[in-house]
């Protein structure tokens, strides 16, 4: 059994470190992904009508997207930093802490992709799908509908099918990276 330790003032403040600040913020990370993929939308598709849905995902994906860029570079930069043998091997991912690297710039670039072109055109579609449904009096579903509303609707599914797959692939990144810390530890300083 391991002996209980005393805490001091001085343990408190070596709180504040780079490794602590590391595992905070993929915490946030990790957690934030894993509420907003697989929970908060569920909820929210459930609890609210589609319009009002489609309102919310608008507001609140752009906001995910871009802490999620801004958290995943702060970790790859300190990552790189701490790790300088990254720079030199960058094209061998079989290295671990290559591997790592990689697991990072996938969530930064596919969480861009879905932040600066992908979101935005998804968007655009359904809130134009939104103003066909409004002119022709009927929702996007129901039988009859013009043949705008279905290319409206093939593009609107399309354009989720990739969000969806770029944001996996980042939660997906982010459990590879967590598992290695929870295995190998930060050491970040």
């Amino acid at each position: 059994m391991s002996q209980a330790q005393i805490l001091s003032f001085a343990d408190l403040t070596q709180l504040f470190s780079l490794n602590g600040a590391y595992y905070m913020g993929y915490s946030f990370l990790f957690g934030m992904s894993l509420w907003v993929t697989f929970f908060g939308g569920i909820i929210a598709f459930k609890a609210l009508p589609r319009h009002q849905f489609g309102a919310l995902q608008h507001r609140t994906f752009p906001v995910y997207f871009n802490t999620t860029i801004t958290i995943s570079a702060g970790l790859l930069a300190a990552w790189t930093y701490s790790h300088p043998a990254i720079l030199d091997n960058v094209k061998r991912p079989y290295l671990a802490d290559v591997a790592q690297a990689y697991s990072l710039a996938t969530v930064l670039l596919t969480q861009a992709l879905n932040s600066f072109v992908i979101g935005p055109l998804t968007s655009k579609t359904m809130f134009a799908r939104h103003k066909l449904e409004k002119d022709e009096g009927k929702a996007y579903n129901e039988p009859g509908v013009s043949d705008a509303m279905k290319a409206l609707n093939a593009k609107f599914s399309q354009l989720h099918g990739w969000s969806s797959l770029a944001n996996l692939s980042a939660v997906i990144a982010l459990t590879f990276h967590g598992l290695w810390l929870g295995n190998f530890g930060v050491n970040v300083v």
